[in-house]
Order: C-alpha cells, then structure tokens, then sequence
C-alpha cells in the first residue's frame, strides 16, 4: 500500500507541473499568437475593444504594402548581413581568446581574465558616444560594417566559451603534442569540436543580441536603405496617422528569422546550457 501511494504522489505532481508548465507555454505564445492574426485584419480590427481573436477576413496585403512601400527587403538583408558576419567574426575571436585563457600559460593570465570580464559590468549605452566618433573617424556612418565591428570582440563570448574550453581534459593536448601536432591543429581539429555545443549556443545568443541591437544601429544607420530591419520597421510606428495591422505585418516580419534560427540551433542550445551548467 505504501508503495503505491508514493508511486501516485510523484505521478499527481507530473501532472501539476506539466499543466503549470503548459499554461505558462500558453502564456508566452499569446504575443505571438496576437502580433500575427493581428498582421491580417484591418488596421480599425486591431485596435477595436472588445478584440476579435480571430481575424474575420485575412488581410495579405499588409505583408505587400510592407515591401511594396518601404525598402524591406533591404533592411532584411541588411540585418542578416550584420547579424550573420557579426556573430561568425565574434565566434573566431572568442573561441581562440577563450582556448589562450583556459588553456595556455602566460604571466599575469588570471589578472587579464578578471580585467576583460570585468568590462561585462559596463552598459554598452555608456560606449555609445565615443563608439559613434570612432566610426565617424573611419568613415563607418551609414555602413553595415559600423554596425558589425562593435560587436566581434565580446567579454561574454569569451567567458561563456573559456567554461567549455576549461571541461576539456588537457590529456588531449598533451596527446596531441606527442603525435606531433602545433597548437594551431590541436586547437582546430581537436580543441575546436568538443566545445561545439557551446559554439552553437553563443551563435543564438549573440544573434538574437545583435539583431535586436537597435540602439547602435539606429545611430550608426542614418540613411533609409542603410537601415536594419528592427529600425526600419520601427520608424514605420513614428506615422501620424498609423496603420496599426500594416505595422504588425512589419513586426511579424521581424520576427520570424529569430524563431527560425532558435528552431534550426536549439540542439546545440539546449546542449550548450545543459553542458556548461555542470562542470565535472
């Protein structure tokens, strides 16, 4: 008898915690469900109280006017551009300065450590003046790579890669070292692929971060097709008679390379959280 009892408790508490679990679920995919069935109806629908929760009548040309009026599909490529080449270039360096951190011995690497992490407690909104005078100085205003150079070298792609690079037995290297291998090769082909879920989690992250970047690339994007898709799509909410369906479409397309790229990576996300949270 008491074995059955405690068999129903663990089982009532699945149950629980699994309907809890699914009306926070629920919970968060409201925003979604309401940006993209409001993107279909018509702007006067949006706004109505009470809402409708379902379109009446699918309004597609709202996801038209949107690239029909505006340079959309340039600000999506542009962001693309800057997202993609931003988080690649971060990856390089973050991975080569987190294997010199946890694996290499040099004078003073602790301190150095210390002090590069450290710069993780300063807001980017700090940086943003001189940050803009130096891509001024260069030539950077209106350009993608104004946009993309801030963010290859990054504290937190270090800190979160060197736990990963610190997981990874030094046997290897010492093995590879007597096989004959550089550090060059050993940190490339043996190095390299351990901490590769770790490599996929910092590519969503830094991703998202740079896509939804919209501070820099506003002031760094000042002309109309120099803009990223967030900026562009935010200026359209600046209107003084808005259309507030047209708008959802925009956002709606904002949104959309964000959930395909967390649904093509969120294998080596979950892996990359679950690896880095226990150290053996």
């Amino acid at each position: 008898m008491r074995h059955e009892t405690t068999k129903k408790r663990p089982e009532a508490f699945d149950r629980i915690s699994n309907a809890v679990v699914l009306v926070f679920a629920v919970l968060n995919l409201f925003p979604l469900y309401w940006l993209f069935t409001s993107s279909l109806k018509n702007s006067s629908d949006v706004i109505k109280m009470p809402p409708d929760w379902w379109p009446r009548s699918f309004t597609w040309s709202n996801y038209a006017d949107v690239f029909s009026s505006q340079p959309a599909l340039r600000w999506t490529l542009n962001s693309l551009y800057v997202a993609g080449l931003s988080t690649a270039l971060l990856i390089v360096t973050s991975s080569m300065a987190a294997y010199a951190f946890s694996k290499l011995r040099f004078k003073g690497r602790s301190v150095f450590f210390i002090v590069f992490v450290s710069s993780l407690m300063i807001p980017k909104e700090v940086m943003i003046v001189p940050l803009f005078r130096i891509a001024q100085d260069f030539g950077l205003v209106n350009s993608a790579y104004g946009m993309i150079w801030p963010n290859v070298a990054t504290a937190f792609g270090v800190f979160l890669l060197k736990g990963f690079f610190d997981s990874a037995p030094d046997a290897l290297r010492e093995a590879a070292r007597i096989d004959g291998a550089g550090e060059v090769r050993t940190f490339l082909q043996i190095m390299l692929p351990i901490v590769r879920p770790g490599i996929g989690a910092l590519f969503i992250l830094n991703f998202v971060q740079v896509w939804n970047d919209y501070l820099w690339q506003l002031v760094i994007g000042q002309e109309k097709n120099s803009k990223t898709l967030m900026v562009g799509i935010a200026t359209l909410m600046q209107d003084l008679n808005p259309n507030f369906a047209y708008k959802m479409a925009g956002a709606t397309v904002a949104a959309i390379p964000m959930l395909l790229i967390f649904v093509l990576f969120q294998g080596y996300f979950t892996r990359g959280i679950s690896i880095g949270a226990v150290k053996e």
